[in-house]
């Protein structure tokens, strides 16, 4: 694991900065605002396709400073451990560093889950039969996606992680998919 932005913030003052900056460029020019955002200023959204759920999500999360409660539910439900159909409370910090990810990558194309939420049941089992699944997975405490996009690469992906220091960033090129979570700032993988 490399160690990266040592020295220059703490991984709350990564997240304030993370937010502080990106909080002024999510309105996305062309697209018609949310109803829940007329008359207001800044929001945040996130994209997400599911695959292996066959669902789609598309929300504001965030809106002037106030997390959207029902929004975060949905970003949970479609990050759930779909083995053992669980969903738990995803942490808002991982969303904030996705959406950010996503705004640096400069795309209106959703995220392509991977692994989102995983039971210590769910992750114990894929411990047992894959390498690379890590003993106390930040996955496990809802703070952790595995992702890919189908317009950008793996590299792009992870560089836009690794440049906004705001938790780990794993590369997984032979899998096609990059790790992110809310944990501290590092970076592994190729």
């Amino acid at each position: 694991m490399t160690e990266i932005c040592s020295g220059r913030l703490s991984r709350r003052g990564a997240i304030a900065a993370l937010v502080g900056v990106t909080a002024a460029v999510w309105a996305s020019p062309g697209l018609a605002a949310p109803a829940i955002n007329i008359g207001k200023g800044q929001f945040r959204r996130i994209r997400f396709t599911n695959p292996r759920l066959q669902e789609k999500l598309d929300v504001v999360y965030w809106v002037d400073g106030q997390y959207v409660p029902e929004a975060l539910d949905e970003v949970s439900a479609i990050l759930r451990d779909w083995r053992a159909e669980l969903v738990k409370p995803y942490h808002e910090n991982v969303i904030d560093v996705l959406a950010a990810v996503h705004r640096k990558l400069d795309t209106a194309e959703p995220f392509e889950v991977v692994s989102g939420y995983r039971s210590p049941q769910t992750n114990a089992a894929m411990r047992r039969n894959r390498s690379g699944v890590a003993r106390n997975s930040y996955h496990t405490r809802a703070m952790a996606v595995d992702l890919k996009l189908k317009g950008r690469s793996i590299r792009q992906i992870a560089g836009a992680g690794k440049a906004l220091c705001g938790g780990g960033v794993g590369t997984y090129s032979r899998s096609g998919f990059v790790h992110l979570d809310c944990g501290p700032v590092r970076s592994w993988g190729a």
